[in-house]
């Protein structure tokens, strides 16, 4: 199938630059490049009409990337909960989507879609992890998100400590050790 030409009118990432020219399949076109204004169609008429507006489209792109900056300043190193029901060994029944960090970060004051959560793959146990907010093409930030059966628990895990299966194994093994010493002190006396 024929892949169609295009002209980027903003950073796609993994693709190119504002003002490239860049040939992709028709249905990454058609369903996502072109509905959602990021690219125009590459004919004789677009170019001519882009190159007009070429200064006017990236200082606006400049000005929006300044304004993202500023936000991702003012929110860096943003962590946020979200409590769940897990089992004994920490897996959630269900998992964290994207729609869920969004919506935790909107309530911790941090105004984000959930196509701007950048997930690899949905969150299915509990504990801390790191994921890529897009605030802009150019811009992104990280955020923590803190996976727990409770508040408690959350703040636990946010001071390192052990919780769940793994607290539960590490009591076990210094009660042992310390019955182990109050044992080995009996004998000797």
């Amino acid at each position: 199938m024929a892949q169609v030409e295009l002209i980027l009118l903003q950073r796609v990432e993994k693709l190119g630059q504002m003002g490239d020219l860049v040939k992709v399949k028709p249905g990454y076109a058609r369903n996502f490049l072109l509905p959602l204004k990021k690219a125009i169609r590459a004919n004789k008429d677009n170019l001519a009409r882009f190159e007009t507006q070429r200064a006017q489209l990236e200082a606006q792109n400049i000005k929006r990337r300044e304004e993202a900056e500023r936000v991702a300043e003012r929110v860096g190193g943003l962590s946020v909960v979200i409590v769940r029901q897990a089992g004994e060994a920490g897996g959630l029944y269900g998992s964290v989507s994207s729609r869920d960090i969004s919506d935790a970060c909107t309530a911790a004051g941090l105004s984000v879609g959930r196509s701007q959560v950048v997930l690899e793959h949905p969150i299915k146990s509990l504990g801390l992890t790191k994921v890529r907010v897009v605030l802009h093409p150019e811009v992104s930030i990280g955020v923590t998100v803190n996976v727990a059966r409770s508040v408690e628990e959350a703040a636990k895990q946010a001071r390192g400590e052990a919780v769940g299966q793994a607290a539960e194994e590490d009591e076990a093994v210094g009660l042992e050790a310390l019955l182990d010493q109050d044992g080995g002190e009996d004998e000797d006396a």
